[in-house]
């Protein structure tokens, strides 16, 4: 089974498995599409984080994927540079590019294929074309302007013809198929593991690493309204290595929720979780008043210690605060705060293990430019401009793996005419506040918002999901698993039923304002609840009706070996498929 955030990339994932493909075969030959199908939302120049388990060893490990800070991105040089938050668009911003060498790493590692059999998709789709969806559409032409006037390379790839195409003509990237079949030439050796380990090496050291640098180090414009020069170099390039790392645990309901550790938001879920694993199912019930304000109101808690304490720590310090984060006194402590009404205040627990970091807390500037910034995610009054890519693939052997790959948006940065997209802004999530966690250090991930998970019951893994969005992934996937674990919701019904998520914390991306008290929630909702809410203090805003969470899964049970998927309807893009 195969569900995703586009069909194109559910429908290669699928045939992969259908033509004896393992599902790291098919997740892989799946993510190259997506650069291709949604380029507005992902790209060669991104990162990815993924949760799996193989079939040989159930124990869920994270395959970190997320790229560091360049030598050159100290906080001195931004503050050096008029700056005093990262940017939200513009190679300045870049961390090194993870999503194409873990991808390869992945393949070699656990994969079957052969690097040629996997980028064939891929390459077809960038040679021949993919239909253009209404929201790239809609992104292009947002950004037709900043392209033409002060990217033309970006201008010259994305608008053919000097025009923003209209929905559903094609758009081929001819560019991008080179870069693809240069990497499969530059692929020798005698083993299939030795191909792809090749392949790497020219993205890592070779033509690929080269063209970034020299492209970055042109200056352009940033979303701040000033141009900078990016600094990454070929030698940051190198100094990326993917690995897999043991996933950070909690149970819900009896059941064990995988997720990747500090240097992600992962274990705000699981914090969540651990909070409301303290009520009874019809106290958290998503349907009710009382189930939103409750889930609210830890994940704004929950969101809070984010803040103050989650970062690419050492490992030592890591053990440390997830050990209290996680800990069944904290979760009871924490639980025991929320009370009938919402709070609008910041409040980070103390955890005894070191200081809780409090960021600017800014609300949202009306003078920001609107033009590349941040993350292209859903904005507060529901409004979709564009946000991630995931998907999520099990075969019949039992292999599972749930990936949200995301950053180097065709808005993030001027696009690298060599090689056919753009660099990622990650760096974004870093503050330049040397007293913060998740502070920009050379050498250090940003703390990425991108947060796939695995289920397990009794050891085995049952489930793996994800949603692109920012800052409301993990909010949509408490949602999804209170529904499924708590109240018996079957997959494609939770993930219809009607969401929200607050704004209330500091946003991930630039330029990292919040809404005290900020919940949006979609119209579908009874009036009475939205009423109610208001009553408790909430400063609800009514999204659109279908407007939050592209949200997929697919599920195995483990005793009688059955499959299945569930994907979003949500802008009718998302597919699930299987046999």
């Amino acid at each position: 089974m195969s569900a995703s955030t586009h069909w194109l990339a559910s429908a290669t994932a699928q045939s992969v498995l259908e033509r004896g493909g393992n599902a790291f075969d098919a997740a892989t030959a799946g993510a190259f599409v997506l650069h291709v199908a949604e380029p507005h939302l992902n790209g060669p120049g991104g990162d990815l984080v993924a949760v799996l388990a193989t079939a040989d060893d159930p124990a869920p490990r994270v395959l970190a994927g997320q790229g560091h800070a360049p030598r050159a991105a100290t906080i001195e040089h931004f503050h050096a540079e008029g700056l005093d938050h990262v940017p939200g668009a513009g190679a300045l911003a870049a961390a090194v590019p993870g999503a194409v060498d873990s991808w390869l790493w992945l393949l070699a590692e656990l994969g079957t294929w052969e690097l040629d059999e996997v980028l064939a998709y891929a390459i077809e789709y960038a040679e021949h074309g993919v239909p253009v969806v209404p929201q790239l559409a809609r992104v292009l032409a947002t950004v037709e302007d900043l392209f033409r006037e002060h990217w033309p390379t970006s201008y010259e790839l994305w608008m053919p013809g000097g025009r923003v195409p209209h929905p559903y003509s094609m758009l081929t990237n001819p560019v991008y198929a080179r870069t693809l079949r240069r990497l499969i030439a530059e692929g020798t050796g005698m083993t299939r593991r030795a191909r792809i380990e090749s392949a790497r090496r020219a993205w890592r050291s070779g033509f690929v690493a080269t063209a970034v640098e020299e492209a970055a180090a042109v200056p352009h414009r940033h979303s701040s309204g000033t141009d900078h020069a990016g600094v990454i170099t070929a030698a940051d390039f190198a100094d990326f290595e993917p690995w897999l790392e043991p996933a950070v645990t909690a149970r819900f309901r009896g059941i064990t929720v995988a997720k990747a550790g500090l240097w992600s938001q992962g274990p705000m879920l699981l914090q969540a979780l651990t909070m409301l694993d303290h009520f009874d199912d019809a106290r958290i019930d998503p349907s009710t008043a009382e189930g939103v304000h409750t889930i609210t109101e830890a994940l704004k808690l929950a969101m809070a210690d984010r803040e103050a304490y989650y970062g690419d720590l050492d490992p030592a310090d890591a053990k440390k605060v997830l050990g209290r984060l996680l800990s069944p006194e904290y979760a009871k402590e924490r639980a025991g705060l929320i009370g009938p009404v919402a709070a609008t205040e910041f409040r980070p627990g103390d955890i005894g293990v070191r200081r809780p970091y409090v960021p600017p807390l800014e609300t949202r500037r009306p003078e920001v430019q609107a033009d590349g910034v941040g993350e292209p995610t859903v904005q507060q009054t529901g409004q979709t401009r564009g946000d991630t890519c995931h998907i999520d693939v099990v075969d019949r052997w039992g292999n599972m793996i749930s990936a949200t790959p995301s950053g180097g948006w065709l808005q993030s940065s001027p696009a690298i005419p060599e090689l056919g997209f753009a660099l990622g802004t990650r760096l974004q999530m870093t503050w330049l506040d040397p007293a913060a966690p998740s502070c920009l250090v050379p050498g250090r991930r940003p703390r990425t918002t991108l947060t796939p998970t695995l289920l397990l019951r009794d050891g085995a893994p049952v489930a793996a999901l994800g949603t692109p969005g920012g800052d409301q992934q993990d909010q949509w996937q408490l949602i999804y698993l209170v529904r499924t674990l708590a109240l018996g919701f079957d997959p494609q019904q939770a993930i219809d039923a009607p969401a929200f998520h607050t704004t209330a914390v500091p946003s991930s991306f630039w330029p990292r304002t919040w809404t005290p008290g900020g919940l949006v929630i979609e119209g579908r909702v009874d009036l009475a609840i939205v009423d109610e809410l208001r009553r408790r203090g909430h400063d609800v805003t009514v999204s659109g009706p279908w407007s939050q969470g592209r949200l997929s899964v697919v599920t195995r049970d483990p005793d009688s070996g059955v499959l299945g998927a569930a994907a979003n309807p949500r802008g009718a893009q998302g597919y699930a498929v299987g046999r």
